[in-house]
């Protein structure tokens, strides 16, 4: 159950909603803007060893932040890739390149946040649609302003998973 007052929010981890975006991750949806008035969207994704993680892309308004809780990821800034490890965070500027995976052979649990807050739990639950053949990557990519989630195609990033 997840309480909102004008003050403060309560997420009950165990009853916030999941999302599978493909058969190696889970994302856990944890608060949107409505539940912080506008201040933030947060997250929690868990990628299992093999996941290909989020492509190359950017957003225009919002800055992401990742904490690594457990394993280790490897995070696209630009065109240089970091490997980050359990207790590491990367801050990621709006209008930054950036993807992430884990780490070949690792899995990844993450925490994320945006700032300012965007509505992004719909987006994550196309991702799920997407997974299931529901709908093409086409309708995804048509959401690229409503989301602020911006593909770009990334050589160094291609030449990391390869």
């Amino acid at each position: 159950m997840t309480t909102t007052t004008l003050t403060h929010t309560i997420v009950r981890g165990d009853e916030a909603e999941r999302v599978a975006d493909g058969p190696t991750s889970t994302i856990t949806l944890l608060a949107d803007r409505e539940h912080t008035n506008d201040a933030s969207s947060i997250n929690r994704a868990f990628l299992a060893v093999g996941s290909p993680g989020a492509p190359a892309h950017s957003h225009d308004h919002a800055t992401e932040t990742i904490l690594v809780i457990a394993g280790s990821l490897d995070v696209l800034i630009d065109e240089e890739v970091h490997t980050l490890m359990a207790g590491d965070l990367v801050f990621i500027a709006a209008g930054t390149t950036h993807a992430f995976a884990p780490t070949p052979g690792h899995e990844a649990d993450t925490l994320s946040f945006y700032t300012p807050g965007q509505g992004r739990f719909p987006y994550y639950r196309m991702l799920e649609q997407l997974h299931r053949g529901e709908i093409t990557v086409a309708d995804l990519q048509a959401t690229a302003d409503r989301f602020d989630n911006h593909y770009v195609d990334s050589a160094a990033w291609r030449a990391s998973r390869s």
